[in-house]
């Protein structure tokens, strides 16, 4: 059984990544994942995770998250100009990437970084002024540590 914050969670996954534009379409696709759950649940889990419907850039209608970037400018780029804002340095060591920032900014890159779905990125963990981001063992963290100084524009 799944928990309603791991429903969430999901549905927030599948509305960020699929042209998804009715919550019939959204009990479909849990469905197809084994996961239970009503259309009057997942209206309700819609409206909690504040989800609105857009126009996308291909004129397709769809679900998304008021905050999210889909809305206002894209991930990659949304990531490119927080990295060149914030990022001073870029280390790597096996598959971990270590990214340091000013005191109180980390927070802000790994946001960016967890919107913008990099391949590659299992995930991140952010303290005050240094982001650890773990990357699958396929891309290594010598390359994901060049990518992320091309997109900061270091060296």
């Amino acid at each position: 059984m799944m928990t309603k914050t791991q429903r969430q969670h999901r549905i927030n996954e599948l509305i960020e990544r699929e042209v998804i534009s009715t919550a019939a379409q959204l009990v479909t696709r849990l469905q197809a994942e084994g996961i239970t759950a009503t259309q009057a649940t997942v209206t309700r889990d819609l409206q909690e995770l504040g989800t609105i419907k857009v126009r996308d850039e291909h004129g397709s209608r769809r679900i998304v998250v008021a905050s999210s970037p889909k809305v206002s400018s894209p991930p990659l780029d949304h990531l490119r100009r927080m990295m060149g804002e914030w990022v001073v340095s870029v280390d790597s060591s096996a598959n971990l990437v270590v990214l340091r920032t000013p005191p109180g900014c980390a927070h802000v890159v790994a946001s960016a970084l967890d919107r913008s779905a990099l391949e590659g990125v299992l995930g991140s963990v952010a303290g005050d002024d240094t982001l650890l981001v773990i990357v699958s063992d396929e891309h290594g963290g010598a390359a994901m540590a060049a990518s992320f100084r091309d997109l900061a524009g270091l060296e």
